[in-house]
């Protein structure tokens, strides 16, 4: 027998499951952040505070020649950053504007194919005024770098 077929004659079925699969505890606390999440409705806040800080970021950023797109869903938004009108990527100034926003307390991402695109992903229940922190922050850092 060799290497492999031993290795692969030592499970039996169900010896592959996880070790933790369908522990009580985290059931428990899986059905707990469900009813939270319904109980607070925060699907239909992230929603409203997603299109809010969408149309804030829309408002702000949009006449940049160096904003190539601004799109989202919920609280999930990407600011696309473009060296030139036919829209090249602009990884560069990517990592220099969220470097900027780190420096202001604002913890974003950056991804997209060619790495040009600011990922703003804040947490579910954040408030109105943290929002309103995040799109003067990242106006601010976007501006910095004119």
């Amino acid at each position: 027998m060799n290497l492999q077929a031993w290795n692969a004659a030592a499970f039996k079925p169900g010896d592959h499951l996880s070790t933790f699969g369908g522990n009580p505890v985290c059931c428990a606390a899986g059905l707990a952040a469900i009813e939270f999440y319904r109980r607070e409705k925060i699907a239909d806040r992230s929603r409203e505070k997603g299109a809010w800080l969408l149309g804030e970021l829309q408002k702000r950023l949009a006449k940049d020649a160096r904003v190539g797109d601004i799109r989202g869903r919920g609280l999930m938004i990407g600011v696309e950053l473009v060296s030139d009108p036919e829209k090249t990527p602009a990884p560069e100034l990517a990592r220099l504007v969220r470097a900027g926003c780190v420096e202001k307390g604002l913890l974003i991402g950056v991804g997209g194919l060619f790495g040009n695109v600011l990922r703003i992903q804040p947490p579910l229940v954040i408030e109105d005024a943290q929002l309103e922190a995040v799109a003067d922050i990242l106006h601010g850092a976007l501006k910095a770098y004119s």
